[in-house]
């Protein structure tokens, strides 16, 4: 095994193998953000494990922010929940729209899962309109605020797209799946 990063709330900066009493630097700082360290380990490395040494009660916090789970085993299902996830701490809304040609078992896995993802990382979303009577509005999946909006109609194409919004912008990703 190598070691590909650190993560801690001291020694910040400092770099992992002098902390850890090896003769070389490893020339691998330790950071305290660790959405920051999985992130550049998933651009650099096909495979990774994770040793958590932390407090059992932020353990749970930290698998959700360091796993993924793609049901529909889509490259490009994995790419928007990871662009979905690194989205969502820098936005206080979002919504997730699909479309599908029939209306089984909606919302999609997909849609679910994305939400999930987001869910539970301390953010609430869609402060300002928390009402959930309106139908119109959307599923909201959680407590957190996401909400989910299907439109089925025969001959569309599956698609998710997932709504970020903040003052003054937009950022919106898409997925199409041709089945």
């Amino acid at each position: 095994m190598e070691l590909a990063g650190a993560i801690d709330s001291q020694g910040i900066g400092e770099d992992a193998g002098q902390i850890s009493g090896m003769e070389e630097p490893l020339e691998i700082p330790v950071l305290n953000d660790l959405t920051m360290v999985l992130g550049s380990i998933a651009q650099s490395r096909a495979t990774g494990v994770v040793v958590d040494f932390s407090e059992p009660s932020t353990v749970y916090d930290n698998v959700k922010q360091g796993c993924l789970v793609a049901p529909t085993l889509s490259i490009g299902s994995v790419l928007l929940q990871q662009a979905d996830i690194q989205a969502s701490f820098h936005y206080s809304n979002v919504e997730i729209v699909e479309s599908r040609p029939n209306p089984s078992d909606l919302p999609s896995q997909d849609a679910i899962q994305i939400a999930n993802n987001i869910s539970d990382l301390g953010q609430i979303y869609n402060k300002e309109d928390m009402d959930t009577s309106n139908p119109a509005r959307g599923q909201v999946l959680g407590e957190d605020g996401v909400r989910v909006h299907s439109m089925v109609l025969p001959g569309l194409v599956s698609s998710t797209s997932i709504n970020f919004s903040g003052p003054g912008e937009n950022l919106i990703y898409g997925l199409e799946k041709f089945l």
